[in-house]
């Protein structure tokens, strides 16, 4: 499936602002200079730029432009406001990433899935379970339940790669919005087993449920985060 010509400009200039092209505290170029540039139309552009304002990467100030306001978010940085991979931030942030997978079933969602997940009774799914490792730390328990009508040939060796890179590239799903829920649980057997817990008795929990163009739930996945990772990132915008 092509890249839409908005996402496009928003990832460019999205690098551009990060690799430091644009220095921070200063004007973007001007509109017209960027359509030019990008050979799109002025809401193509304005659209892109809505996305930047979204993810607190510039602001715009009536009469004058739009400003670069970019921090570089602290290594170990997660953002609330966009889907990432685990392998994806890992990327991002600079450290070395593993993923190993420890349990790939089939089942059918019963109430108790039905009622954790938001997957209807009876819906046919892979239940995944994977451990994430940072530097070669055990710091991620994944639980996750996809749908398998969406995904029928997932593998465990696909799995222990990138799922979303599989579903994206591959299948050519777009996946486009989730709704996500943090929390803080204590340690389990499950964590205790897979994480090297030490003095720490309680982890951050986020909860996804992740939905496709189609406006398809294809995912529910409950990350467990060891304490020294975890952080999110979020931008807020006063109403």
């Amino acid at each position: 499936m092509p890249q839409q010509k908005y996402d496009h400009i928003h990832q460019v200039l999205k690098r551009r602002i990060e690799k430091g092209e644009y220095p921070a505290g200063q004007l973007l170029p001007s509109e017209n200079t960027l359509i030019g540039q990008f050979h799109c139309s002025r809401n193509t552009l304005r659209r892109a730029m809505s996305e930047l304002v979204r993810e607190g990467y510039v602001q715009s100030r009536q009469g004058l432009g739009v400003y670069n306001i970019y921090h570089p978010m602290e290594p170990v940085s997660y953002s609330m406001g966009v889907i990432e991979s685990f392998r994806e931030s890992a990327k991002r942030t600079g450290r070395k990433s593993g993923t190993t997978v420890i349990l790939f079933e089939d089942l059918v969602a019963d109430d108790a899935i039905a009622q954790l997940t938001g997957f209807a009774v009876g819906t046919e799914l892979f239940h995944l379970q994977r451990i994430h490792t940072v530097d070669d730390k055990p710091m991620i328990f994944n639980t996750s339940y996809f749908r398998k009508d969406c995904m029928p040939e997932l593998t465990a060796k696909i799995a222990q790669g990138s799922i979303y890179q599989y579903l994206e590239n591959t299948l050519g799903m777009s996946i486009v919005t989730s709704k996500r829920t943090i929390t803080v649980e204590k340690m389990n057997e499950l964590d205790q087993k897979w994480l090297e817990m030490g003095d720490y008795n309680c982890l951050a929990v986020v909860s996804n449920q992740t939905y496709n163009s189609d406006g398809i739930q294809f995912e529910f996945t409950q990350s467990r985060h060891h304490p020294t990772i975890f952080r999110f990132q979020d931008n807020a915008v006063r109403r």
